[in-house]
C-alpha cells in the first residue's frame, strides 16, 4: 500500500478464484465501476488486483463487495493483538478509529476489558507492523501473545505491578499531605509557619502528581496530538487545575487573600483514588479471562510415542500426524487420535461439560487435554498443535471474548463525544460559579470544575458490555458451549422458537431395521437382500442401518450397479439385472409406481414411531422396509426446560408426517416439519421468519448447515473433536441436546448484565454530573438539605473532588465485580 500524489491510495489485493484472463477482465471491470476508483488493472498470474482510489470516495469494503459480486472472492485475514494504555470508552473510539484508517482494514473490534483487538484486513495489505504503528501513534501501546495465552498476559503481569507500586507511593505521600492539609481543612492553627507548611506540601504532592500520575499525562498528551480527548484528559486538567492553583498560593501569596488555602490534598489524593480505582480493575478483570487460563492450563506437557520400534516420551510440540501414542492409567491424553488398540474409559468433563467417563475402544476418537482412567490403549494422533480441538476451542472462546454485542454501540457512540461534552460542562460550571457564586467564588468555582471533570471519567461505559461478554463466553466454554460472540448472545436471549432437527438431535441417529413388509410374492430375505445390495453405496443413515440390519440376519449381499441417489428421496440401483428403486412414498410416486395397497401398512408403522421406506422392483411395488431410532433420554428433559422458559419447540425431519407426529407426542413438541428434503430446511426456517419469530435451528452442522446459517441463532450439535463447526453460532460440544436450554439461559443471563452495567454506569453520570456541578447549592442555602448530608457534599453543596474520585473508582469496580457474577450463575 502506498499514497500517490493527490491523496490517492494503492493498493494490491489479493484476489482468488481467477482461472483464465475473462475472469481477470471482469474482476477488473467490476472495480473499475466503484465510484472513487482511479486505476485498476488484475494480474491473473500474480492473482491480484491493483487499485488507485480516493480514499473518501471508496475504501477497501467496496473493493471489497465489487470482487465478490463479481463472483470472485478475497483473502482475508483476521489478526488479533493486545492494547496497552486504554482507560475508557473514548480510548477504544480512538484506538478503533486509529485501525480503520490503516489501508487494507476492513473491520475492527477492540475489547476494553480484554485489552485486545482484532482486525479483519486484505492479505498482504496491512498486518501487524502497520497496525501496530497505527496504535501507537495513537497513543497506545501493542504486545503480542501466543495461541491459547491470555492477551498480553506477561505485560499485564508487569503492569499491574507496576501500578501496585505506583499505588503504595502514592498512598503513603498523600495520607501526608492529608496531614499537613488539617490546618487548611478545619481553621486549626499551623504548629509551622502557613509559608513553610504550603511547601512542605507542594514538595510532597509534586511526585504523586507527576511520577504517580505520568500515565494520566501520557495518555492525554497522546490524545492531544490527535485533536482528541479521553477519560486521561480529564483526570489531567482537574488535578492539574487544583496542583496548579495550590502552587500559584504556595510561591505567589500576595496575589490571593490574606488566608488563601492550597489545595494539594485534592490533586494527590484524586490521582491516588483513581490509580488505587484502576489497581482493582485490573485484579478484577484478569478474572474475566480465566476461562481462557484454565483451557490453556489443561494441555499435556509431554507424550508418549512409539519411534524405531521404542516408546520414548517427546514434547508435546513434537507430536506429529500419524504417531502412534501409549497412553497410561490416569494420564492426560496430549494431542487427538483414533485408538487402534486397548480400552479405558476417559474423563471429557473439561472439554464437553459432561460428568460421566466415555468408554474408548478401537476406532473411538479421543481429546488432547482429556485424563484417561485406569485403562491403557495407544492410538494414533490425527491432530496436533493448533488443529487439536482443545487449540480450536481456545480460539472460538478468544474470539467471542473479542467481540461486541450490538447493544454496545450506544456506549460507543456516546463514548465519542463524551469527554468533550464533560469539558464543556466543566468549564460552564467554572464560569457560572466564578462569577455568581458564594465567596470564595474562585475557590468554590475551581472545586466545582474539578468534581465534574473527576465524576465523569467514562471507565464504566466502556467496561460495561465487554467484561460481561468475556465472563458470559468463559462460562459457556467451561460448561461445554462454544458461543461465537456478543451478537450472538443478544439474539439468542430475545428467541421465541426453537427448531430441532430430528435424527442424530433428538435421536441417537443410529437407526434398525424392525419390519419387513413384502408385496407381489417377493420373501422378506429376498426383499431385505434386494434394498440392502442397493443401498450398498449409499451415506445416508437410513441405508446404512438397511445394510447393517441384513448382515446381522445372515443375508448375503449382492453388486449393485447404476446407483443414483436422489437428496431428500431416495435411490435407485440395478441389482442382479433388476431395477431396485428405494425410498420415500412421494420418490416411487414420481417415479411412476403405485403405491398398491402399502400406504396403510406405512402409515400403521408410521403411528408407532418407525420409518417406512417403500420399495420397488422392476416398476413394480414390493414391500416396506420399517427403521426406527431410538429418541435420546434426555431429549424430553430438553424439550421440558424449553417449555418453561416459554418457547415454542419444532420438530423439522425428512420423515414421513405419521412417523413424526409419533415422536412429536412422545416428546411433547409444539410443531412439526415433517417430510421435508435437506435443501428445503432452511425454507422452512424463513416461513417461521416470516411469521415474526426469531428462530434458533438446532442440528448437526453438516447436512442443516443451511438451516443453521439461515435462522437467526444456529446451534450445532457437536460431538468428539468435531468441535470446529462454521455453521452454528454456538456449538454444544458434548452433543447433549440440553445444552440448547442452558446457551438459552446464559445469554439471557449475560444480557441482563450488560444492562444492568450499562444502566448504572449512565445513571452514575446522570445523577452525579449536576451534584458536582453544584445542583444542590440551591438546596444547601435554603437550609433543605439533611445535616446528615452536609459532612459529605460541603458547606455549599458540591461533591468534593476526592469523593468524586472514590466514586469514579467504585463505578469501574462494581461494573467488572458485577460482570463476575455469571460465574456463579445456574445455567
Amino acid at each position: 500500500m502506498t499514497e500517490t500524489k493527490d491523496g490517492l491510495v494503492a493498493i494490491s489485493i489479493p484476489v482468488t478464484g481467477m482461472s483464465c484472463a475473462a475472469c481477470s477482465a471482469r474482476v477488473e471491470r467490476a472495480l473499475s465501476g466503484v465510484e472513487g476508483v482511479v486505476e485498476a488493472g488484475v494480474n491473473l498470474a500474480t492473482g491480484r488486483a491493483s487499485v488507485v482510489y480516493d480514499p473518501g470516495l471508496a475504501g477497501p469494503e467496496d473493493l471489497l463487495g465489487a470482487i465478490e459480486g463479481a463472483g470472485y472472492g478475497v483473502e482475508i485475514r483476521r489478526t488479533g493483538f493486545g492494547v496497552t494504555g486504554m482507560s475508557c470508552a473514548s480510548c477504544v473510539s480512538r484506538v478503533e478509529g486509529a485501525l480503520r484508517d490503516v489501508p487494507g482494514v476492513i473491520d475492527v473490534s477492540v475489547n476494553l476489558a480484554a485489552e485486545k483487538a482484532t482486525v479483519e484486513h486484505l492479505s498482504g495489505v496491512a498486518g501487524i507492523e502497520d497496525f501496530g504503528r497505527a496504535v501507537q501513534d495513537a497513543g497506545y501501546g501493542v504486545s503480542r501473545e501466543e495461541e491459547g495465552e491470555e492477551p498480553g498476559g506477561e505485560l499485564r503481569d508487569l503492569e499491574y505491578r507496576k501500578l501496585r507500586n505506583k499505588v503504595i507511593l502514592g498512598a503513603v505521600l498523600s495520607a501526608l499531605v492529608l496531614l499537613g492539609s488539617l490546618p487548611h481543612m478545619t481553621g486549626l492553627p499551623s504548629p509551622v509557619p502557613m509559608t513553610w507548611l504550603n511547601f512542605a506540601l507542594f514538595l510532597l504532592t509534586t511526585p504523586v502528581q507527576f511520577l504517580v500520575g505520568s500515565q494520566f499525562y501520557r495518555g492525554a498528551w497522546g490524545a492531544l496530538k490527535h485533536g482528541q480527548t479521553n477519560m486521561n484528559t480529564l483526570v489531567v486538567i482537574g488535578t492539574s487545575a487544583a496542583y496548579l492553583y495550590s502552587t500559584a498560593v504556595t510561591f505567589a501569596p500576595q496575589l490571593f487573600a490574606d488566608r488563601a488555602d492550597v489545595y494539594y490534598d485534592v490533586a494527590a489524593v484524586i490521582t491516588t483514588f483513581i490509580l488505587l480505582g484502576r489497581l482493582m480493575e485490573a485484579r478484577a478483570k484478569g478474572r474475566t479471562g480465566e476461562a481462557i487460563r484454565k483451557l490453556a492450563g489443561l494441555r499435556a506437557k509431554t507424550a508418549r510415542v512409539v519411534r524405531g520400534g521404542e516408546e520414548r516420551d517427546v514434547a508435546v510440540e513434537d507430536v506429529r500426524v500419524g504417531d502412534i501414542v501409549v497412553v497410561r492409567p490416569g494420564e492426560k491424553i496430549p494431542v487427538d487420535g483414533r485408538v487402534i488398540g486397548g480400552e479405558s474409559s476417559v474423563d471429557e468433563s473439561m472439554i464437553s461439560g459432561e460428568p460421566m467417563p466415555v468408554t474408548k475402544r478401537p476406532g473411538d476418537e479421543v481429546i488432547g487435554a482429556t485424563i484417561n482412567g485406569s485403562g491403557s490403549f495407544r492410538f494414533l494422533a490425527t491432530r496436533v498443535g493448533k488443529d487439536t480441538a482443545l487449540a480450536q476451542i481456545i480460539r472460538m472462546v478468544e474470539e467471542a471474548q473479542g467481540s461486541k454485542a450490538p447493544i454496545q454501540r450506544l456506549a460507543d457512540r456516546i463514548s465519542g463525544i463524551f469527554v468533550p461534552i464533560v469539558i464543556a460542562i466543566a468549564i460552564a460550571t467554572f464560569l457560572v460559579w466564578w462569577f455568581f457564586g458564594p465567596e470564595p467564588a474562585f475557590t468554590f468555582a475551581m472545586l466545582n470544575f474539578v468534581a465534574v471533570l473527576i465524576i465523569a471519567c467514562p471507565c464504566a461505559l466502556g467496561l460495561a458490555t465487554p467484561t460481561s461478554i468475556m465472563v458470559g463466553t468463559g462460562r459457556g466454554a467451561e460448561m461445554g458451549m462454544l458461543i461465537k460472540g456478543g451478537e450472538v448472545l443478544e439474539k439468542a436471549h430475545r428467541l421465541t422458537t426453537v427448531v430441532l432437527d430430528k435424527t442424530g438431535t433428538l435421536t441417537r441417529g443410529r437407526p434398525e431395521v424392525t419390519d419387513v413388509v413384502v408385496a407381489n410374492g417377493l420373501s422378506e430375505e429376498e426383499l431385505l437382500r434386494l434394498v440392502a445390495s442397493a443401498e450398498r453405496g449409499s451415506e445416508h443413515p437410513l441405508g446404512e442401518a438397511i445394510v447393517e440390519g441384513a448382515r446381522r440376519r445372515g443375508v448375503d449381499l449382492a453388486g449393485a450397479e447404476g446407483f443414483r441417489a436422489v437428496s431428500g428421496g431416495g435411490i435407485e440401483a440395478a441389482v442382479e439385472g433388476r431395477e431396485v428403486l428405494v425410498g420415500s412414498r412421494r420418490f416411487l410416486e414420481e417415479a411412476g409406481v403405485p403405491e398398491d395397497g402399502l400406504a396403510l401398512q406405512a402409515d400403521r408403522l408410521a403411528a408407532a414411531g418407525r420409518t417406512p421406506v417403500f420399495v420397488a422392483v422392476d416398476g413394480r411395488p414390493a414391500g416396506l422396509v420399517a427403521v426406527a431410532d431410538t429418541v435420546r433420554e434426555e431429549s424430553k428433559e430438553a424439550i421440558e426446560e424449553l417449555h418453561r422458559m416459554g418457547l415454542e419447540v419444532a420438530m423439522i425431519t425428512g420423515d414421513n408426517r405419521r412417523t413424526a407426529e409419533a415422536v412429536a407426542r412422545r416428546l411433547g413438541i409444539d410443531r412439526v416439519l415433517a417430510e421435508v428434503r435437506p435443501q428445503e430446511k432452511a425454507d422452512e426456517v424463513a416461513k417461521l421468519q416470516k411469521e415474526g419469530k426469531i428462530v434458533a435451528m438446532v442440528g448437526d452442522g453438516i447436512n442443516d448447515a443451511p438451516a443453521l446459517a439461515r435462522a437467526d441463532v444456529g446451534i450445532a450439535i457437536g460431538t468428539g473433536t468435531d468441535v470446529a463447526m462454521e455453521a452454528g453460532d454456538i456449538t454444544l460440544i458434548s452433543g447433549d441436546v440440553r445444552g440448547v436450554a442452558r446457551a438459552v439461559r446464559l445469554s439471557k443471563a449475560t444480557i441482563r448484565n450488560i444492562r444492568q452495567n450499562l444502566f448504572w454506569a449512565f445513571a452514575y453520570n446522570v445523577l452525579l454530573i449536576p451534584v458536582a456541578a453544584g445542583a444542590l447549592y440551591p438546596l444547601f442555602a435554603g437550609g433543605g438539605v439533611p445535616e446528615a448530608l452536609r459532612p459529605v457534599l460541603g458547606e455549599y453543596g458540591f461533591l468534593n473532588p476526592m469523593l468524586a474520585a472514590a466514586a469514579m473508582a467504585f463505578s469501574s469496580v462494581s461494573v467488572v465485580t458485577n460482570a463476575l457474577r455469571l460465574r456463579r450463575v445456574k445455567i
